[in-house]
Parts: structure tokens; sequence; C-alpha cells
């Protein structure tokens, strides 16, 4: 074994198997690119992204940890949501929710 090597077993792993998932359209109306992480509370991203926010609310991008989606200025794309798991408590972001869910 050479220090810090892994070893990686066969095989794929689902990501986050059995949430609550939706899929939406989201729209980005703004000039600018407009770049959304995996852990973010959806509902609460920028306002120049046009969705359905209130469908989003305790969700976020169905994504491997780490990552994010990108949206250009213009462009239109579905995407998947899952529910955020956990104590479901949200503090942060743009201050929307400030609690439980």
């Amino acid at each position: 074994m050479i220090p810090g090597e892994l070893f990686v077993a066969d095989g794929t792993l689902p990501l986050n198997a059995g949430a609550e998932e939706t899929t939406m359209m989201v729209a980005n109306t703004g000039d600018r690119p407009i770049q959304v992480g995996s852990h973010y509370h959806f509902a609460e991203a920028n306002a120049a992204l046009d969705f359905d926010r209130e469908t989003a609310r305790g969700m976020r991008l169905n994504i491997a940890a780490g990552t994010a989606v990108r949206f250009e200025p213009g462009q239109r794309r579905d995407v998947n949501l899952v529910a955020i798991s956990g104590a479901r408590r949200i503090f942060g972001f743009n201050q929307r929710v400030m609690g439980d869910l």
C-alpha cells in the first residue's frame, strides 16, 4: 500500500436514494451567469432565476456534494431537486426562512 492510496469498490452508489424529488424548469433572466451549489436552499437562489420558488422551498439540487449547476444568461433548463434532509432548519442564505421549514 502507498500512503494516501485508495482502494475503491466496483459499482455505483445512488445519490439521495428515497428522498422526495421534483423537477422544474429554471430560466436565467439576468445578463450574468449564475451558479448554484449542491447544498444551497434553491428557493433562495439568485432573484434573476425564474422558477416556482414555493415548490422549491426546502429543496436543493440533486447533484453530488461539492458540485454546482451554472445557468448562462437567457438559458432555460430542467433541474432535479431533492428535499433537504436532517433537522430541516434553514439559516443564512438570503434569510428568507431562518428556522424550521
